[in-house]
């Protein structure tokens, strides 16, 4: 037996017959276990929160709202005005009250105008029933089974889904309860109006209280999540270049992880295409808040979010040409590196001044400038892959020995093929960043941002020659 100093602890291990060391672990009892476990369970809850405190307030909020709802039952007068319903405030509130204010709104206003909607067309039906004598069963059961094979088809509609689905829900169940209700309840039209009064009410406190207390906007977190995703893309596009021209030595792999973590950025926007138009319908519930209007064109960021993916495919692209197995020698490195430097260098700018633009919600007086550049880099890398030498295999006698003066070391295709791969990858990229460009522009215009009048100022003085047509 044997012990062995790690780290500061003290390992014990025993030997076994085949000549190895079998570690020795003591065994602890149920106390301890159970120790164990709720230290873990404590440690984890605390991180989550730590990680997210929006995730604490809105628990907060959500027990404020069930606390205030309460009332109902402990508060005889208000009790008494609408009887046994009270309960349907407190369902309200558990099915209605989401982490920000837009899912809030929506289901709230789904639940709303689908109650309302359910209770009348069931008082109608009932009352049609009940003047049909023997045929009352069947028409109950007909209404039934037409509104709800009519709501239910309704869910199918895209358009109609992503916006009233929870109300389509609630319309069914409401109309099935009333109508079927309806059939041995004698107060009909007044069971409807407590109802409608706790769900009012339910949805009143679940409004006020996401709007009012600490409110998270979706608008909000969805126009971050666009400007966030420009200056990943930016990172991760010169983490590419850079990476693929550097020099291979020791000092290169101290921050060997923190380049990883930029190279691999393009990832976090392939990925929220699903958040992004869930984000876009629920802000279109908000009310008008900080830079936002009523009507703000939350449209437009799926469009920008569509755009941005597609130029994050391209550096998906660039990220598989780093791990090329074929090795690329130095010297086509070298005739390439300045200029796909320089236009990586220039489309990082635009994104990251694409970034600024949501930042302010103010236009660029000098994205023009930066496009002009950008262009200009793609016309330079161009030229540069029209004037790298190739080896051809032609006759000797056919052969022109060059001067001194003008003598280059000649590359096959199978040397440059690699990196011609790297510089369509680039050319193709700026060609798409325009078209991110040209969607924030319309989106700049949309919501009227205002023109940066600092900027503009400073611009003016430069002579740099504006974008052409």
């Amino acid at each position: 037996m044997a012990s062995k100093v790690e780290a500061g602890k003290l390992e014990w291990r025993i030997s076994v017959d085949n000549e190895t060391t079998k570690r020795l672990v003591p065994k602890s009892g149920p106390s301890e276990r159970i120790f164990i476990w709720l230290k873990g369970l404590i440690t984890k809850t605390w991180r989550i929160g730590a990680d997210d405190p929006a995730k604490v307030v809105h628990c907060l909020k959500v027990g404020l709202a069930l606390s205030l709802v309460c009332i109902f039952y402990y508060m005889r007068p208000l009790y008494d005005g609408v009887g046994g319903n009270a309960m349907w405030a407190i369902m309200t509130v558990v099915v209605v009250f989401e982490s920000n204010v837009g899912a809030t709104f929506s289901k709230c206003v789904n639940r709303v105008v689908a109650t309302i909607l359910a209770g009348s067309l069931g008082i109608a039906v009932h009352w049609v029933a009940t003047q049909s004598g023997e045929a009352e069963i069947f028409v109950i059961g007909s209404s039934v089974f037409l509104f709800a094979f009519a709501a239910t088809y309704s869910r199918f509609v895209p358009s109609f889904k992503s916006r009233f689905d929870y109300g389509a829900m609630i319309f069914i169940l409401t109309f099935s309860l009333v109508s079927v209700g309806g059939y041995r309840v004698d107060k009909l039209v007044d069971m409807a109006q407590q109802r409608v009064s706790t769900i009012a009410v339910g949805t009143s406190i679940c409004i006020i209280i996401t709007i009012f207390i600490c409110p998270i906007w979706a608008g909000t977190q969805l126009h971050r999540l666009v400007q966030h995703n420009f200056i990943k893309l930016a990172d991760s596009l010169d983490g590419c270049v850079a990476e693929y021209f550097k020099k291979r030595d020791v000092s290169t792999n101290e921050n060997e992880y923190e380049t990883n973590t930029k190279v691999q950025g393009f990832k976090c926007v392939l990925n929220p295409k699903g958040t992004e138009e869930a984000m876009a319908n629920l802000a279109r519930w908000e009310p008008a808040h900080g830079s936002f209007n009523f009507r703000h064109p939350w449209q437009q960021y799926v469009k920008i979010g569509a755009a941005m993916r597609r130029c994050a495919y391209c550096l998906e692209n660039l990220s598989i040409c780093m791990n090329y197995e074929t090795e690329v020698p130095d010297q086509v490195k070298k005739h390439f590196r300045e200029a796909c430097m320089k236009l990586s260098a220039a489309s990082s700018k635009i994104m990251r001044e694409l970034a600024d633009i949501l930042k302010n919600t103010r236009r660029s007086s000098k994205m023009d400038f930066l496009v002009f550049d950008m262009n200009s880099a793609v016309q330079e890398l161009q030229e540069t892959l029209k004037t790298i030498p190739i080896q051809t295999n032609k006759p000797e006698e056919e052969e022109e020995v060059p001067s001194a003066e003008d003598r280059t070391i000649p590359m096959t295709l199978h040397e440059v093929l690699p990196v011609a791969t790297l510089v369509s990858l680039l050319i193709e990229n700026a060609a798409r960043i325009q078209t991110t460009v040209e969607a924030v522009d319309v989106l700049a215009s949309l919501a009227d941002f205002k023109q940066d009048s600092k900027k503009k100022t400073g611009d003016n003085n430069t002579n740099q020659p504006p974008l052409s047509s």
